[in-house]
């Protein structure tokens, strides 16, 4: 035991190899939600006008337009795609991957519906689609909230050190505009899209994954966001249930768990603040994002934030929980995101928060 932790020990953490994406085609502004009817928690109507929440809302969350996926397309057909892409960026032969492990939260909806269907699980489904014949490719799901494409990072990383594994493609999938309560305002929030990594074992030391931290606070809080029924006073017998969030609690939370995180795993690495690059942060909602670093700030008693340090989409992608981080990975990858981008050495925080209530913090350096 000893000997295997000491080799364990030796072994450089994981590199990515390639990234993915997949960004649905249906645009959906603000604009769109001005004939919604919108009602508060006990079912009684909001008493503002819908261009007035929709104002605050942007306010808020920064968040002006978001993407939903086609009719015809469900998670699994998002997570095929952008996995195909990381594949075909890599150019490595599909057949030597070891692991193939899906972040989601609902399985695949059909339109119309709001009933999730995860068997049999969306990695065999895309295992499938992408033809791959090796029974050794093992093919599993993970639903651990926002947080999910990254603890699926963490795992992975895990399989590479012990040698079991060389190559894992890790897809963050989520189609949440079919899960989501047309009369909560929340709404406005969530969208779809997919985004996969695959990662596998170094060539030589130097890039790959440094540190990383996980905690899931489920004693007090594990009902932030949860499964319940349209606040629509009609809904009282209705069997449909959505995806609810109590979004101060929510944002406080946050605000004092996350930066904690954070630095756990940044002491890990016995890296500063300052040392890092870029941070890729889940794209929950930007004034929270940003109160989050500015609290991460804080703790090292530094108060200058360097600019374009958080990269953000969420004015125009929205929240699409798992697959938030690896689009704006793979967008910065290739050159898609204005005035940033990642350059050798950089050493990059990942950090993320979602139900359960689950944060995780990965350092990376490129």
């Amino acid at each position: 035991m000893i000997e295997n932790q000491e080799r364990f020990n030796k072994i450089s953490g994981a590199v990515f190899t390639a990234t993915g994406s997949f960004i649905p085609s249906l645009c959906v502004p603000n604009d769109a939600f001005l004939t919604s009817r919108f009602y508060n928690t006990d079912g009684t109507p909001v008493g503002k006008e819908p261009q007035k929440i929709i104002e605050k809302f942007k306010e808020i969350t920064g968040i002006a337009e978001r993407r939903y996926g086609t009719q015809n397309q469900k998670a699994s057909d998002m997570g095929f795609l952008s996995a195909g892409a990381a594949l075909s960026s890599s150019g490595m032969d599909k057949e030597k991957l070891d692991y193939i492990i899906v972040a989601h939260n609902f399985g695949d909806v059909a339109y119309g519906s709001n009933r999730t269907d995860m068997v049999p699980t969306l990695a065999s489904r895309i295992k499938h689609r992408l033809q791959i014949h090796n029974p050794d490719c093992v093919a599993y799901d993970l639903p651990f909230g926002c947080p999910g494409w990254l603890e699926g990072i963490i795992q992975a990383n895990y399989f590479i050190r012990s040698g079991d594994a060389r190559h894992c493609l890790v897809i963050g999938t989520e189609m949440l505009s079919r899960v989501i309560d047309p009369h909560d305002r929340d709404s406005m929030l969530y969208s779809d899209g997919s985004g996969a990594a695959i990662i596998s074992a170094p060539d030589t030391p130097g890039a790959g994954i440094i540190a990383h931290k996980t905690q899931t606070h489920a004693l007090d809080d594990a009902m932030l966001l949860k499964m319940g029924q349209s606040y629509h006073p009609s809904s009282e017998n209705d069997e449909n249930i959505f995806l609810k969030m109590k979004g101060r609690k929510l944002y406080e939370f946050a605000l004092t768990q996350v930066p904690l995180v954070i630095k756990a795993a940044l002491d890990k690495a016995n890296l500063h603040i300052r040392d890092i690059n870029k941070v890729l942060i889940h794209q929950a909602n930007e004034k929270m994002d940003v109160a989050i670093l500015e609290r991460l700030f804080k703790l090292y008693n530094e108060a200058d934030i360097p600019g374009n340090l958080m990269p953000m989409t969420i004015s125009k992608l929205g929240n699409n929980s798992v697959a938030t981080i690896p689009i704006l990975l793979d967008l910065i990858r290739n050159g898609k995101l204005k005035d940033q981008e990642i350059r050798s050495g950089d050493k990059v925080l990942f950090a993320s928060v979602g139900a359960g209530m689950n944060i995780n913090a990965l350092v990376y350096q490129f």
